[in-house]
């Protein structure tokens, strides 16, 4: 556990670092420098949905696991349990929306190219990334949630609503991650 912690300390030093470097650079932004902050918006992006990819990956394992379980007794449960079972997904959906509106707003989808990226939108890139793949950790969580609401519709099936509702709860903070980074996005000047 503090081995985590030190990597997690490591890596948010070298963010730290990394952006004031380039907020120290020049307002005038040449091509040579708008190519580099496209680089740290592909970091954002990366972080996005890597984060909340990885994350969404093992709440859905967790949510599988008793799936596969209640199903393989009570397969006509498969709806209710499948159901519980997709719901951990949408934090890396929320990752990757995240850095798609990224690529567009720095011109690298979208066939513009021509758009100038100055260091502050760079380095916001980077820490909108983060903020959003760190929220969507929070699938990790909303799995855990959902095994639970699994094993008690395997237990009793008229539960399974208000498994769902218990389920979706976790997924608030996720939600709160995406709109600050839409928030940030339009203030940056990147949506």
């Amino acid at each position: 556990m503090k081995n985590k912690k030190i990597t997690i300390i490591g890596i948010l030093a070298m963010i730290f670092l990394l952006s004031a470097a380039s907020l120290a650079s020049a307002l005038e932004v040449t091509e040579a420098e708008s190519d580099q902050n496209k680089t740290l918006v592909i970091l954002g992006c990366a972080l996005a949905i890597g984060i909340a990819g990885i994350s969404s990956a093992i709440g859905l394992a967790l949510a599988g696991s008793s799936a596969i379980a209640v199903t393989a007794e009570k397969p006509n449960l498969f709806g209710k349990c499948l159901v519980l079972q997709v719901l951990p997904m949408t934090q890396s959906v929320y990752g990757l929306l995240t850095a798609i509106l990224l690529m567009l707003g720095a011109g690298l989808l979208g066939g513009g190219g021509t758009t100038l990226i100055g260091p502050l939108a760079g380095t916001g890139a980077v820490w909108i990334g983060l903020a959003v793949g760190l929220t969507g950790v929070s699938a990790i969580n909303q799995g855990m949630v959902a095994s639970s609401s699994i094993s008690a519709v395997g237990r009793n099936p008229d539960v399974a609503a208000r498994g769902i509702i218990f389920t979706v709860m976790p997924e608030t903070i996720a939600i709160f991650g995406l709109l600050v980074g839409i928030l940030l996005m339009t203030g940056l000047g990147l949506l």
